[in-house]
């Protein structure tokens, strides 16, 4: 874990040197679309910035949406500017309106938006690339997530079993933001992030996309993102308000759209087991005792 750490924070930190691509034929990966929504997070969105670019991903497509940033952001955002497919800094009506506004400028075969104090871990687009060769059409990909500091040091793993819509809406959220990407033209599909939500917009896209018909989600094996605990991150200020109320709107929008007859007591249960189980059959028994001991501590 030790090194895994180092190598983390190195990443997010190591100054972007563009390299030339050996790469014969950019098609043979799927173009990747990464949007950052940004305002006045200066302290941490080089960091984002580089966690992008430091991928040396052979087909991406890379852009900042700022709100109007005054406090130094916006030198920052200049530095890469060469390196972007596009960016703006002008108000905007928040978060998801900006990721929105990126998202309709997208190109790529698969979305994604990474928050500007986030992070993306190293070879996270190379994973998805492999994924899509073996599977390209897969609609969602999603990894695992850090939980990491204002330093960038790793607090918490959070890995993910294989896509349950039921475990998704009785449980809560099974994919984030972090470590999701989507298939393009399924939000053109199924529409754009829900602009009247404040905080759980990811939990809404993944639950909206989640109960179509022979929409197919991949879980793929590995850590794609850090999520940063900060003060001012809308999880610290927020979370505890406006994000439950929002949560369990969308939990009663979609819990009605689901085929299953099985009710909540038996999802319940289910989804706890099988997260379990999961676990326990890959062998990973650390997880396994970290995760039931820090769910004891929280009773």
């Amino acid at each position: 874990m030790n090194s895994t750490k180092k190598s983390l924070h190195s990443f997010v930190t190591r100054p972007y040197s563009p390299q030339a691509s050996s790469v014969a034929d950019p098609k043979a990966y799927p173009k990747l679309t990464v949007v950052t929504p940004s305002f006045n997070q200066a302290q941490y969105l080089e960091r984002t910035i580089v966690s992008v670019l430091n991928q040396n991903y052979p087909n991406l497509e890379y852009f900042i949406m700022d709100g109007g940033s005054t406090d130094g952001s916006l030198e920052i955002i200049k530095k890469y500017e060469p390196y972007l497919a596009g960016w703006v800094s002008e108000k905007d009506g928040g978060q998801t309106d900006a990721i929105n506004k990126g998202f309709r400028r997208a190109t790529g075969d698969y979305v994604a938006f990474q928050n500007s104090d986030d992070v993306f871990a190293p070879d996270a687009f190379s994973h998805i690339a492999d994924a899509w060769r073996k599977a390209p059409s897969t609609d969602v990909f999603f990894g695992d997530m850090y939980i990491i500091d204002e330093a960038d040091v790793i607090l918490e793993e959070m890995r993910a079993p294989k896509f349950c819509v039921e475990c998704q809406l009785y449980e809560g959220m099974q994919v984030f933001n972090q470590s999701l990407f989507i298939r393009r033209n399924r939000l053109e599909q199924f529409g754009l992030l829900d602009e009247s939500l404040r905080f759980v917009i990811d939990y809404e896209i993944v639950a909206r996309l989640g109960v179509q018909p022979a929409m197919q989600f991949q879980h793929v094996k590995g850590f794609w993102g850090g999520f940063r605990v900060q003060p001012d991150a809308k999880s610290s200020t927020i979370a505890a308000t406006v994000g439950l109320q929002e949560h369990k709107l969308v939990k009663e929008k979609y819990l009605p759209m689901l085929t299953s007859s099985l009710g909540a007591s038996f999802w319940q249960r289910y989804c706890r087991v099988r997260k379990l189980l999961t676990f326990v059959l890959k062998g990973e028994w650390g997880y396994v005792r970290h995760r039931l001991n820090l769910n004891r501590s929280r009773q």
